[in-house]
């Protein structure tokens, strides 16, 4: 088949790479335009650019695509079958879905209508969810609205952050996009008929918001639970002030049974006062904080200016004593 490809950040890549090692014709690549993404003011190309280009793809980085009528002339000059939409960055307007031949096809990373929207991995790990998963929809007007083709559910494992979560779902995301490829080239006429409604019963519907520059700061008056969520699901920028340093925090758990035991009386206080102050620092491990609930053992950071810590380092590095703010 003839496809263009639409995507822009790493997520996307593994999706890109399994089309054009197919037997299938990746004609055009559509991808954001190159942006300022680290320090200093050069500009940098997407990673699906740089595939693209890497492969000798035309490549489009269109700043608007809504009522571009010279853009959407463009893509009508590829006669395309199908375009595949993965993490692009844009809502596709009616007047481009309706371009190529056998729709537009998106894999979105969550179990739909569960967390439409930008950001679907962020808050299946902010909100504690037990699965999620990747869905291949044929796109329409609305947000993640479209018809499921084919959908495959992962279970989120404590030890998950965004990271892994995320290579495992793009990973799954090229798998399911190289199936539903295969499908319609076989079957192009019996596609609407393989198409399944999104399940709307029991209120399913979530919206993923995007995240915002609040979003990762950390507030230990909050829930050790939501802590812990936080640090996983915006891995690896939850952040906290620290002596007017930005601290990121990477990793942290709970105490043991036998590690509350050996502090009972400290930990059994939930003092108010306590909230943010060093309950413990345990060697080779890191150091515990007081939050609204349980205390958190934090087992590795990033200071602003230095290199990744944990155990010892961590604990020489933030050069803290029992009972201090941190």
């Amino acid at each position: 088949m003839n496809i263009i490809f639409w995507g822009t950040p790493v997520y996307s890549v593994e999706s890109l790479k399994i089309l054009i090692d197919s037997h299938h014709k990746i004609s055009a690549v559509i991808t954001q335009p190159d942006r300022k993404r680290s320090r200093g003011n050069k500009l940098i190309a997407s990673p699906i650019k740089k595939i693209a280009l890497d492969h000798d793809i035309p490549v489009f980085t269109p700043y608007k695509i809504k009522n571009n009528i010279s853009f959407n002339e463009t893509l009508k000059s590829f006669n395309s079958d199908v375009f595949v939409v993965i993490a692009y960055g844009k809502i596709l307007s009616s007047e481009i879905l309706s371009v190529p031949k056998f729709g537009c096809w998106n894999a979105h990373a969550s179990l739909l209508p569960r967390w439409r929207g930008a950001a679907p991995i962020h808050w299946a790990l902010l909100k504690g969810d037990t699965f999620t998963g990747v869905g291949i929809i044929k796109m329409d007007e609305g947000l993640d609205t479209g018809k499921i083709l084919l959908e495959e559910k992962v279970r989120i494992m404590e030890s998950d952050n965004l990271q892994t979560l995320s290579k495992k779902l793009s990973t799954l995301s090229s798998t399911l996009i190289y199936k539903s490829m295969e499908i319609i080239d076989k079957e192009p006429e019996a596609i609407e008929s393989k198409l399944t409604h999104q399940d709307l019963k029991d209120q399913k519907i979530k919206y993923a918001r995007m995240i915002n520059k609040e979003d990762y700061k950390l507030n230990f008056y909050e829930s050790a639970e939501n802590i812990i969520r936080k640090v996983k699901g915006l891995f690896p920028k939850a952040f906290i002030i620290h002596n007017g340093k930005i601290l990121k925090i990477l990793d942290v758990r709970l105490l043991t049974e036998i590690e509350i035991k050996k502090f009972d009386k400290i930990f059994a206080e939930k003092n108010i006062n306590q909230i943010g102050k060093v309950l413990e620092i345990i060697k080779n491990q890191g150091v515990v904080i007081a939050t609204k609930t349980e205390p958190l053992l934090i087992k590795e950071i990033k200071l602003e200016g230095k290199n990744i810590s944990r155990e010892n380092q961590l604990i020489q590095q933030l050069n803290l004593k029992k009972g201090e703010k941190i």
